[in-house]
């Protein structure tokens, strides 16, 4: 769709106005928050299942929804921009963001959650791209790094920071906190764009030229594909009728909407864009830094309360330390591109990372928050240097014109790389945990010496702490030992998983080296 409206007035060469960068910082406060809201319950899940009455098992479904509601808006953005405003769409959603994230609070069951926070996450992914647009069309060239740079400190950051601010709330004023922060921001950033973004008439006519093919193909499409890999592991995925029923589904509208894009005058999804070498590559980048952005996020939580029974709190103090640091770094970066290609600064940024997660490769039963803290200062540091040169390379060759939909596609396709990462890292956890228990199942028998031992000391302890019957210490004793099997299977099957990430992000950052070499500065300019 045409995105030229979604531009506000002429550039100035010699620098954005005070009004112009206003209007950026009070979009990225929108992006910050909408973004936190993804991982904001990651801590917190237990408690908020528990309060709403679901099982352990659907608990998840609070996250997906959300994100399945940024997904499937967040490439529709460009073109509601261009019919009812720019300054008019992102002023409604900007109100309705902190209303359906407040109505979550008073949710009672899951399947109300579910409903308001897909709602939720449908109004914040509006504030995702149209942030980014604004760095695009209201900063000029030379300064664009700086707006990347913001731009990456939400992106990054607040996934990072989003458990440890919600697991601090969880544990001190209950789960029902989380939903209310974003209030406050909202009405500072609805007030400031009011004010600094120029009023636009709207184009109605524009929704008779709609590309609705388009529309109801991907929403479908994401939808089904986003609930497959929610329930695949949890079903057994394709020995479940209903995973395969939904693949299909999955597959028929996500490559009816493909061939739609590729075939339609103005299609909803400019695809043609995948075709300039940094943006294509750019995009297949960003959408495996978000496996891996969205996955340690998940990952981390997922070991440190399961092995280590770690309460929201401490979950959220150990993740603190991947966020904090990248406040004082990601600022540097634009001072850094520069002096230096940015596709070395990317290559090293990805490198970095992947190094963080290869630090966890060699888990044990003593790694702890304590274990973590090292670890995780190499992801802030790595993660600081990663998005704003991808961001830059990405955006170099696209023209003002397409910054609107340029963006939709990179944070819809960034946003989906994570979901898709957190499902297959989930599946990967599973597998290589059920693989290393029948491994060291194979040496826990009772032939061996060690093993014998071990029941006859635990059954002793059990019999001097309570337990009178011989026959029942033994049992509690079996079962003791098969705990500690699944534990070290479990801590092993984690270790596996950070080794995934890894190699993923090894891969992204060879990839990022394909690149041409863009002029220093970076962004988008319209060529």
């Amino acid at each position: 769709m045409s995105t030229a409206t979604a531009t506000a007035a002429p550039i100035s060469q010699e620098g954005a106005s005070l009004k112009d960068w206003i209007a950026v910082l009070a979009g990225m406060i929108g992006a910050f928050m909408a973004i936190l809201n993804i991982q904001i319950t990651n801590a917190s899940l237990l408690d908020i299942e528990g309060g709403i009455g679901t099982g352990v098992d659907n608990g998840a479904w609070i996250s997906t929804s959300y994100l399945i509601g940024e997904i499937v808006v967040i490439p529709l953005t460009a073109y509601f921009s261009s019919v009812f405003s720019f300054r008019r769409y992102i002023l409604v959603n900007s109100v309705l963001f902190p209303i359906f994230s407040i109505a979550c609070a008073f949710a009672h069951d899951l399947g109300t959650m579910i409903l308001l926070r897909g709602l939720q996450g449908f109004a914040g992914g509006v504030l995702i791209p149209m942030a980014f647009t604004m760095v695009l069309t209201k900063l000029p060239k030379f300064q664009q790094p700086r707006g990347l740079a913001l731009f990456a400190l939400s992106v990054t950051f607040a996934p990072a920071i989003g458990p440890t601010i919600g697991g601090y709330l969880t544990e001190n004023y209950g789960w029902q906190t989380i939903f209310f922060i974003n209030a406050v921001p909202s009405a500072i950033m609805a007030v400031a764009l009011a004010i600094t973004l120029e009023k636009q008439p709207m184009q109605l006519h524009l929704l008779r030229e709609g590309d609705w093919a388009g529309i109801a193909t991907m929403a479908i499409g994401l939808s089904a594909l986003q609930t497959v890999l929610e329930e695949g592991n949890k079903e057994d995925w394709f020995s479940s009728t209903f995973i395969v029923k939904l693949s299909i589904v999955a597959f028929v509208f996500l490559a009816a909407f493909i061939w739609i894009e590729m075939t339609a005058q103005k299609p909803l999804v400019k695809l043609r864009l995948l075709k300039q070498r940094n943006f294509g590559i750019g995009v297949a980048v960003n959408v495996l830094v978000g496996v891996a952005l969205f996955g340690t996020v998940y990952i981390l939580p997922q070991y440190l309360g399961q092995v280590q029974r770690y309460n929201a709190e401490q979950i959220g103090n150990v993740l603190a330390w991947t966020g904090l640091p990248q406040l004082l770094l990601i600022p540097l970066v634009p001072l850094l591109m520069k002096r230096f290609d940015a596709r070395y600064i990317g290559f090293l940024g990805i490198s970095i990372f992947a190094v963080s997660c290869f630090m966890n490769v060699t888990l044990s039963a003593n790694n702890a928050g304590d274990q973590f803290w090292i670890p995780n200062i190499v992801r802030a540091i790595g993660q600081a240097l990663v998005l704003t040169p991808i961001t830059a390379i990405t955006t170099a060759g696209i023209a003002a014109s397409d910054a609107a939909a340029a963006s939709g596609l990179t944070n819809m396709l960034r946003n989906l790389g994570g979901a898709v990462g957190t499902a297959s890292l989930g599946t990967i956890l599973t597998k290589r945990e059920q693989f290393h228990s029948n491994i060291i199942g194979q040496s826990v028998t009772l032939a061996r010496d060690e093993v014998r031992d071990r029941l006859s000391q635990t059954t002793n302890y059990f019999l001097a702490h309570g337990v009178s019957d011989p026959a029942v210490a033994s049992h509690k004793a079996i079962i003791a030992l098969g705990q500690i099997v699944r534990r070290q299977a479990l801590i092993l099957g984690f270790s596996d998983t950070f080794a995934v990430i890894g190699v993923v992000l090894a891969i992204a950052a060879l990839a990022l080296l394909l690149t041409k070499k863009t002029q220093s500065g970076g962004g988008a300019g319209a060529h």
